[in-house]
């Protein structure tokens, strides 16, 4: 826990302690306790945490996207239904004792393993107990047999509610300790995403109870996984597909590399800055995905634009310029076949509009330029002006931060480079992907922008999304974008 700060280790000790006390009073139960029970329970929960480790075969991960991870295979909940037929059958304490071993032994990231072990049994502990007590209060304690076990619905439905309610409460405080995120969107949609599927866990925790308290016993109960087994099969399917839409996206964007080599890493920077900008905007994690994936293909468009253009020494002609304003529309048609991009495609094709519509393809306005694109723009200019080109330095991140701010209301919208600074100030700006300099650092200049001793910084051309210098190179040179932008707006 050493990398961690200082509020994450005291928040997570401080959960670690509240699941001691949870669990504290079992010792007084003596010989009189269900300790068999509650050891078959601990251990079965144990060993499907251990199933998690093993990926489904056939599943690989895209290239350069790192392994696949047991989650990938088995959702993080799916052995939920162990955990509440423990709230159903064990007295409060016990129940809580049931998460621990499977927890502290299950799988976890690579980073600060040992942490997010102890995490996750010092959050499911007191989930446990609390949902135990709610089941005895609103009673669980009528007797098992068939004629009342519709009574005990209400009950198991409030026990996984209560699960659910404390699991989202400690997250959410997570998230602000460990990651910085805002109080406001810290628990946005926590606990509405994932009560649906604790519901249905609870009703397959109580049906585990009423067969492990039945003439059958215990192995009849292990039946009830199996469903749960089916649907993790049905997840293992989910993300197969998604590591096939991770390839399509990762050789579009290996083919632009390839094809301008001056830019090699900008769409997955400016993907992680549209991600920034977005969950600062508390958007919902599908649509931060998806925009993620529009930062990433903005310039796809690229592979329709001739080679000797990208790479020309020297400005551009005027109908040359034509031809290279029209890559977000190439873009467009290379991605409009393919569903899961949804919005991504419009962010695409528009992300050179401007406010005030002096961009460019349609020269929209305002709140007619779909937000997706609005987003894409910031993103696209800031990675622009903080990445070092052939022709000229990086900008330090303050100093580009303000020039969005300069040109915000004409070419940017002002809450998406409102989001943009305050996601920076939070977390700060660390790109570790290949760069122009990294490959090529004696090229000349790829698109004939002006070099910093050519002329002065405000007649400097700005180019994809980069803030313009000035009416004189406005006038030659429509759509203009923030400096050190590559050609056109191709980063």
């Amino acid at each position: 826990m050493r990398g961690l700060p200082a509020a994450a280790r005291g928040y997570i000790g401080g959960t670690a302690l509240v699941a001691a006390l949870c669990a504290a009073p079992a010792i007084r139960f003596g010989a009189a306790a269900p300790w068999s029970s509650t050891l078959a329970l601990a251990l079965l929960y144990a060993g499907c945490e251990q199933v998690r480790r093993c990926p489904p075969v056939g599943v690989r991960a895209p290239s350069g996207t790192g392994p696949v991870e047991g989650p990938a295979c088995f959702p993080a909940g799916w052995a939920s239904p162990v955990l509440l037929a423990g709230v159903c059958l064990l007295p409060p304490p016990l129940a809580a004792l049931t998460a621990v071993p499977g927890a502290l032994t299950g799988p976890a990231g690579a980073r600060q393993a040992g942490a997010r072990r102890l995490w996750h049994a010092a959050e499911l502990a007191p989930a446990c107990w609390a949902a135990a007590q709610v089941f005895r209060i609103t009673g669980g304690q009528h007797p098992w047999s068939a004629p009342q076990f519709p009574v005990l619905l209400l009950p198991a439905a409030a026990a996984a509610a209560t699960f659910c309610a404390v699991l989202a409460a400690l997250d959410g405080g997570v998230l602000i300790a460990a990651e910085r995120h805002p109080v406001r969107t810290a628990w946005r949609g926590l606990l509405t995403r994932s009560l649906g599927p604790h519901l249905v866990h609870g009703l397959a925790g109580l049906m585990m109870a009423v067969l492990w308290r039945s003439s059958y016993g215990p192995p009849a109960a292990l039946l009830v996984l199996l469903p749960m087994c089916l649907s993790c099969w049905v997840f293992a399917q989910y993300h197969r597909e998604r590591a096939a839409h991770q390839a399509t996206i990762r050789a579009l964007v290996q083919a632009v590399d390839i094809k301008d080599r001056y830019t090699r890493g900008h769409g997955e920077r400016v993907g992680r800055a549209s991600v920034m900008i977005a969950r600062e905007l508390g958007m919902a994690e599908d649509r931060v995905e998806v925009l993620r994936f529009a930062g990433i293909l903005h310039d796809v468009g690229k592979l329709g634009v001739p080679t000797r253009l990208l790479r020309k020494d020297g400005p551009l002609t005027p109908q040359e310029r034509r031809v290279i304003e029209l890559h977000p529309e190439y873009g467009h048609e290379i991605v409009r076949g393919i569903g899961f991009l949804g919005e991504a495609r419009a962010a695409i094709l528009h992300h050179h509009e401007r406010l005030d519509g002096r961009g460019y393809p349609y020269g929209l306005r305002g709140h007619h330029i779909p937000e997706y694109a609005r987003v894409v723009a910031v993103a696209d200019a800031f990675d622009a002006m903080t990445s070092t080109r052939s022709y000229r330095r990086a900008r330090p991140v303050p100093a580009a931060v303000e020039e969005l701010r300069r040109c915000a209301g004409a070419q940017f919208d002002p809450r998406m480079v409102r989001a943009l600074a305050a996601s920076l100030d939070r977390y700060g700006w660390h790109p570790d992907l290949v760069t122009a300099a990294d490959t090529e650092p004696a090229a000349a200049a790829d698109d004939g922008v002006p070099r910093r001793d050519a002329e002065p910084d405000t007649a400097v051309a700005a180019r994809d999304g980069e803030p313009a210098g000035g009416p004189e190179r406005t006038a030659v040179r429509p759509g203009l974008r923030p400096e050190g932008a590559g050609r056109d707006g191709i980063r």
